[in-house]
């Protein structure tokens, strides 16, 4: 299946995704392709790991990525999501330290892997990219502080209100991306507690599930009063 998604013109492809290449002239454009080289991975399969100085960008040009943290207890707390068009790995390659984090295909995802020391050169020569990361990343710093404010301030319940909310972006009815497990890890709860809040909001007529992963929001003003927003 993955065999058609990277291969040839992958490059091209990746840097039409992806936000911070999106003013580079032609001739800029072909010199980032230069520098790219394209990896698949299977449903499971890490692409890096904590503690590795890898000194790469990683681009996703197809699939899903989950970026996440381990406890000395071995408990999974999920950072973020990427999608295609979204980059990782930017901190071993901006400075020089090694990945605090981890990173999982939760899908088959071709990865397109620019080299660190080649995009820094042509940063130097295009700065609009560093500033186009920059935007990014505060955007990121961003997020996991108001993740952080979500841990030390929401009891589970209120989180739960919470993330239906954001995903279902405004609409009733929405279909969860990732798994329960991965929902709830992101959460910082287990899935057998994201399972218990979901089906009392569903016997409070707050919402209704139907099968594993749509969801229908029926009552949005008592969710929204649950999360005190």
């Amino acid at each position: 299946m993955l065999d058609n998604l990277c291969g040839v013109g992958a490059e091209q492809v990746c840097m039409h995704k992806v936000p911070i290449f999106s003013n580079l002239s032609p001739e800029e454009m072909s010199q980032i392709a230069e520098i790219i080289t394209d990896k698949e991975y299977k449903k499971g399969e890490n692409i890096y790991l904590s503690g590795a100085l890898e000194e790469r960008l990683y681009v996703i040009n197809t699939g899903k990525v989950k970026i996440y943290k381990l406890s000395e207890t071995g408990k999974e707390q999920i950072i973020r999501i990427l999608y295609p068009g979204d980059f990782m790995g930017e901190l071993s390659l901006f400075a020089r330290s090694p990945l605090d984090t981890n990173a999982e295909a939760l899908e088959a995802t071709a990865v397109c892997i620019i080299d660190g020391d080649k995009l820094n050169q042509i940063i130097k020569e295009v700065p609009s990219i560093a500033v186009k990361i920059i935007e990014e990343l505060s955007k990121r710093l961003q997020n996991a502080e108001g993740m952080i404010k979500s841990l030390g301030l929401q009891d589970v319940e209120q989180r739960v209100a919470d993330i239906l909310l954001k995903i279902s972006a405004g609409e009733d009815e929405f279909t969860l991306d990732i798994s329960k497990k991965d929902l709830a890890a992101h959460i910082g709860t287990s899935q057998e507690t994201l399972s218990r809040k979901l089906s009392f909001f569903q016997e409070k007529g707050l919402i209704k599930q139907v099968g594993q992963r749509s969801i229908i929001i029926i009552d949005r003003t008592a969710l929204e009063e649950m999360a005190n927003i």
